[in-house]
């Protein structure tokens, strides 16, 4: 399903207490999108409308389309290759996005268009996030309709109520309810393999499937169809980029020796037993649930509801961590995040995007409202995604590790069609509802560009007219009676080189200077982690002006006040309860010209006003904050 990134968004393993102890917990995150694929992916082969004939030739084929889609995307693609591209051992796109940067411009002649696609893929996973607990519920809950039909006015209430009480835990961290979900996850798959195998028991024949030549002769004599056929049997796959984006959490090995030993079998024989049921019944509805005993059926459901919501959460967890590591970059507002744990940085809870995911799936379940529906809307995101990373990945390949032509070009062409047929494949379900999520795709990546565009322009109207901070320092030397207070001035810039704003306004306007002043600038590295011993930097202005750069990496929230206590200053020691941090306040105009279209300014300053002031976001203390406005023309 998603494979939106959840790299620090759930409790941290120590890896030293035990290999099995980092697979049994990667099985609850990392596979649970994947891992309740088996409740829709072969049922939509055959669905009416856009679904296959049911025929012999025409199940052992789309099994074994699914087979190879398994082994080819998840097990070869990334497993084996995607992993070994990881930026100080973290994961997903926008890791991934920072590691074609490191590469540098001289080197990448399209480096703004490989951007472009770091941000379109975000925007995508957002958009992927909406529909992945939407359709994944509902495909558990509508199994009551196996028992009796009396059940199915009751699904989509029941769904909404699921889904209501997953948002509303969201605010108490993941880390409360993370600790159950490996266990539940090792139940689950143990249970979809058992049951898989019995039901090939039944009809041995099924295992003709593993043949690649009947994939190949179904997509040939589908014609047209076949397009609608790979864009059902990729639902099977679409949780795979959850493997490299979880990699830093729990590192490679743990990761893969899962997916070999547990995963990988286990919806093997889960898909293998529902194709042997559709050679012996010959009813794709609710296929999922036809291969369990009946007496196992309630049991089945509430397990199956379970392993759902637990896929679930890791989607909704993954997009706080997908819109932190946006807010650090710079792609997005900034925004309320909280930290729900006391020492790990990667849990948050991001009210905003809780909210907005939570309209969006209680829409897609009123508007939809049975999952085949929803699966034929879904995939296009993340088959577009997974081309983002194919390219990516190969231009890593020869830049950066040096890669020979003799392999990068045949794998490349391999795998670049490969994910093209795919996408599309899916682009086929355009008009059947995938327009939902090119829309919110859309939306988002006008959003985000908007931000990233507005910010440019705004920086450079600011700094325009700004006075060198050497230049500053020497006006203050000419002025040896210059009032100046016992207090420490804090003011945050973009630009350590240039004076800020705030603190030109109140030497201009009050006459009066700190003792002594920090000029606070916070980066955000293309790293997930900064060092400690990189964290911070100092340099002495002359005048009692100080130069302080702060590194974060793109996965950690500033602490200014925190930080700032610990600098040490030669011959000195202030104190931090005297600080006072001044921060620059532009009041936005928009103008006719220039810049942007009107549209876009309009939604950039309303973005602008909605966005969490620097004084909560930098954590700095309410009642020591002093905000200096100015007008500027935009």
């Amino acid at each position: 399903m998603s494979d939106a990134p959840t790299v620090a968004a759930f409790p941290a393993v120590d890896r030293k207490s035990g290999k099995s102890v980092l697979i049994l917990t990667a099985l609850g995150i990392v596979f649970g999108d994947i891992g309740t694929s088996p409740l829709y992916a072969l049922r939509e082969c055959f669905v009416a409308g856009h679904g296959i004939p049911l025929t012999r030739a025409n199940v052992l084929g789309s099994v074994s389309l699914i087979f190879w889609f398994l082994v080819i995307i998840v097990s070869v693609k990334y497993v084996l290759f995607v992993m070994r591209a990881d930026n100080k051992g973290e994961g997903g796109i926008l890791a991934l996005m920072a590691l074609v940067h490191r590469i540098g411009p001289e080197r990448v002649k399209n480096l703004p268009i490989l951007s472009l696609l770091g941000i379109i893929g975000a925007a995508l996973l957002f958009s992927d996030g909406a529909i992945t607990p939407a359709i994944s519920v509902l495909s558990a809950i509508e199994g009551l309709n196996i028992a009796t039909p009396l059940f199915s006015p009751f699904v989509i209430p029941l769904s909404i109520a699921v889904l209501i009480g997953l948002f509303v835990l969201q605010s108490r961290g993941s880390g409360k309810i993370g600790v159950f979900f490996g266990p539940v996850m090792m139940v689950w798959f143990l249970l979809i393999g058992l049951l898989g195998a019995f039901s090939i028991v039944r009809c041995p024949a099924i295992l003709e499937a593993l043949n690649p030549v009947y994939a190949i002769m179904l997509l040939h004599s589908a014609g047209w169809q076949s397009f609608g056929l790979l864009g059902a049997a990729f639902l099977a796959v679409t949780g795979a980029e959850m493997l490299y984006a979880d990699m830093g959490h729990f590192g490679k090995v743990p990761i893969r020796e899962a997916w070999f030993f547990i995963v990988f079998p286990a919806l093997i024989l889960n898909y293998l037993g529902q194709g042997s049921c559709l050679l012996l019944k010959g009813r794709p509805d609710n296929l999922f649930f036809q291969i369990a005993p009946t007496w196992f059926l309630f049991p089945m459901v509430a397990i199956s509801t379970l392993a759902t919501v637990i896929a679930s959460q890791a989607v909704i967890s993954g997009a706080f961590s997908l819109a932190r590591q946006s807010v650090q970059l710079g792609f997005w507002p900034r925004m309320k995040i909280i930290h729900t744990s006391k020492n790990l940085i990667g849990q948050v809870y991001i009210p905003f995007v809780n909210g907005a995911l939570f309209v969006a799936v209680i829409l897609l379940i009123l508007g939809f409202k049975h999952s085949d529906s929803l699966g034929a809307a879904y995939g296009i995101a993340v088959s577009a995604t997974m081309f983002i990373t194919t390219s990516m990945v190969l231009l890593l390949a020869r830049r950066l590790w040096h890669a020979p032509l003799f392999v990068t070009i045949p794998l490349g062409l391999f795998f670049l069609l490969f994910d093209l047929a795919v996408f599309a494949a899916n682009l086929s379900k355009v008009l059947s509802g995938g327009w939902v999520v090119i829309f919110i795709a859309v939306a988002v990546l006008i959003l985000m560009t908007t931000w990233i565009k507005g910010r440019k322009i705004l920086h450079k109207q600011v700094t325009s007219d700004a006075m060198p901070l050497d230049m500053f320092a020497k006006e203050i030397a000419a002025q040896p009676d210059l009032l100046r207070t016992a207090r420490t001035g804090v003011f945050l810039c973009g630009n350590t080189n240039m004076v800020p704003r705030a603190l030109l306004h109140n030497y201009k306007h009050n006459g009066i200077l700190h003792a002594r002043t920090f000029i606070v600038t916070v980066e955000t590295g293309e790293t997930p982690i900064v060092p400690e011993t990189d964290r911070v930097s100092l340099m002495t202005v002359g005048q009692g002006i100080y130069k302080v750069t702060f590194r974060y990496g793109f996965m950690e929230s500033p602490d200014v006040p925190t930080l700032l206590a610990g600098v040490k200053i030669p011959g000195t020691s202030p104190d931090p309860g005297l600080f006072s941090y001044f921060l620059g306040k532009e009041s936005l105009v928009i103008v006719h010209h220039g810049g942007m279209a009107l549209w876009r300014k309009q939604i950039f300053m309303f973005l602008s006003k909605n966005s969490l002031d620097a004084s909560s976001f930098f954590n700095l203390p309410p009642n020591r904050v002093v905000e200096l406005g100015a007008q500027i023309e935009f």
